[in-house]
């Protein structure tokens, strides 16, 4: 059985960890943007990006100012036991966001949403939101902290429901209109990881597209052949907008799009995007039944 404050903890350190280095992958694909990316802004943005993200890594601040939302997504087995039920997964992710704010690792960015009265710690209503899911039939916790930028979220949130007979051109079209108004001025902060979903009811096409670009590894395609090909032709097409990093000319303005998808409506054609900003910030930590915790930026 796994107590409250190993998950706690390990929650902290995870969320430390996503606010101050960056997942390999991340760090991997805005060296490349980098390498290929020929406008001077553009390539001078890519630079001071990496140069922030390294010298967080080595205890200088972190890797963006704007730490936005606190995220947790769990992935319990069918063996798994926790202290005090299920539950309790949220009242750790309470103790970890207000302790990791309190340290000055999450920034206090959480306000009711009427008065706007700041609790100071990211706590309150649905804040931290911890997403919970069962796969396999092992004992373990994986858990991924997210603190997902605010301008990712605020500016490169975007639904809609089509017809179906829009069909592939209409969801093409909405999506590279989506990505090229995120991208305006560097709202959304590029190169981005842009998650779309498709299908399902409108509540799980937007956690589709959240989990799109927040979750899934960079470079990893879809394991059905026909979205990965969508998948392919959305990249293929936002690196022709002439959009590069931070909103300058260039051709770096994603660095993904990850495509995820459900069964729908016969009369439905939901489609959601959901954009993650330049720092890809998620760190993992995996719990054994036994309590041992390992961390990693590495997708499992």
């Amino acid at each position: 059985m796994i107590d409250r404050d190993t998950i706690a903890s390990a929650m902290y350190e995870a969320m430390r960890l996503a606010a101050t280095q960056l997942p390999p992958d991340v760090e991997a694909a805005l060296e490349a943007a980098l390498d290929t990316e020929s406008d001077p802004l553009a390539r001078r943005h890519l630079q001071v990006s990496l140069e922030n993200a390294r010298a967080a890594q080595d205890g200088e601040g972190l890797v963006c100012a704007d730490t936005g939302f606190p995220l947790f997504f769990i992935a319990a087995g069918a063996r798994t036991e926790v202290a005090g039920g299920f539950g309790a997964l949220h009242d750790a992710a309470a103790e970890a966001t207000a302790r990791a704010t309190a340290d000055a690792y999450l920034r206090p960015t959480m306000v009711d949403p009427l008065t706007r009265v700041n609790p100071g710690d990211n706590v309150g209503p649905g804040m931290p939101r911890v997403l919970l899911r069962f796969e396999g039939e092992g004992a373990g916790l994986e858990i991924v902290a997210a603190p997902k930028g605010g301008g990712s979220e605020i500016f490169g949130t975007f639904y809609r429901m089509m017809y179906p007979s829009d069909g592939e051109a209409g969801i093409l079209t909405f999506v590279l209109d989506a990505i090229r108004d995120g991208c305006y001025a560097g709202k959304i902060c590029p190169p981005a990881i842009v998650g779309v979903g498709i299908g399902g009811t409108a509540d799980l096409c937007m956690e589709l597209a959240k989990e799109a670009a927040v979750l899934r590894p960079i470079g990893q395609p879809n394991s059905d052949a026909n979205v990965a090909a969508l998948e392919r032709k959305l990249f293929d097409a936002a690196r022709s907008l002439g959009i590069g990093a931070m909103g300058a000319a260039g051709t770096s303005a994603v660095m993904a799009v990850n495509v995820e998808t459900a069964v729908t409506h016969t009369a439905a054609l939901p489609v959601a995007v959901n954009a993650q900003c330049l720092v890809g910030r998620r760190w993992r930590a995996l719990i054994s039944a036994d309590g041992q915790v390992r961390f990693t930026g590495d997708p499992t």
